[in-house]
């Protein structure tokens, strides 16, 4: 049985203030134990504390609404034909309640300090130009949503791996990616502090928003259409296994020349 509507929405916006609490929280106790400054180690740990606080948003609610917590996946899966586009607005809209809430927490719980490092928010690097911004989201975000469609939307993918997966590209994006845009890859996760910051006085780059938003949903699509036309997943037999179903091994197992070469 389908899960209703307002169920959904609530699991979008549980799952985006996770992403967005310890995502982004990550970014704040980078900076905290820096005392301001941000190395490249601190990178690799906040790619890790996305990677984990997705993973764990993925377990949680990807049977209940899909576990999108991103517009720009919400976005693909639409223009892909696997999401309705009547629900759209209202997952998005979710998305964004649960980015400002996780962003409201973190400034809760760092107080003063969350605004004085700038609430997490996303900002272009030093010398990276609007367009430059825009490849590089528009790549990082290639590298989820292909994650996306192989481990949890194709049919052959095993059963499992998808909150895995899906965290490991997000820090891998962010591992290139965040010297030269913050490496949000999710317009949620750049709205929510951004909205946050502007409520608590901080410095917000409203100008470089619309970039969060072309990149990742340029990319998105791009990694939908290209998986459906290279891969082709909906050409697979509807009683098809998946590869770790255990029938196949176990029917292999049976066969009277299983053992033979």
């Amino acid at each position: 049985m389908t899960p209703t509507l307002m169920r959904r929405l609530a699991a979008e916006v549980l799952g985006t203030a996770v992403l967005v609490i310890f995502g982004v929280g990550s970014v704040l106790a980078a900076l905290t134990v820096g005392a301001g400054d941000l190395n490249y180690p601190g990178v690799g740990f906040i790619s890790l504390g996305f990677a984990i606080a997705i993973a764990v948003a993925i377990y949680a609610f990807l049977a209940v609404s899909g576990a999108h917590i991103n517009p720009a996946v919400t976005f693909a899966l639409a223009v892909t034909r696997r999401f309705s586009w009547v629900e759209v607005a209202p997952y998005i809209i979710a998305q964004l309640v649960g980015a400002t809430v996780g962003s409201l927490l973190l400034v809760a719980s760092f107080g003063t300090r969350a605004v004085d490092f700038g609430g997490g928010a996303t900002a272009l690097g030093p010398g990276v130009s609007y367009g430059q911004g825009i490849v590089a989201e528009a790549l990082g975000t290639f590298l989820l949503m292909l994650a996306i469609m192989a481990v949890a939307v194709d049919k052959r993918a095993p059963k499992g791996w998808a909150g895995l997966i899906i965290g490991l590209a997000v820090a891998g994006a962010i591992l290139v990616l965040a010297p030269l845009t913050g490496g949000s890859l999710n317009p949620a996760r750049t709205f929510g502090p951004n909205l946050v910051q502007s409520i608590f006085g901080g410095a917000v780059e409203w100008a470089q928003y619309p970039l969060y938003i072309l990149g990742p949903f340029i990319g998105s699509i791009a990694a939908a259409v290209a998986y459906d036309l290279v891969v082709r997943p909906r050409e697979v037999p509807e009683g098809e296994p998946r590869a770790d179903d255990q029938s196949m091994s176990s029917e292999k197992d049976n066969r009277p020349d299983s053992g033979k070469e």
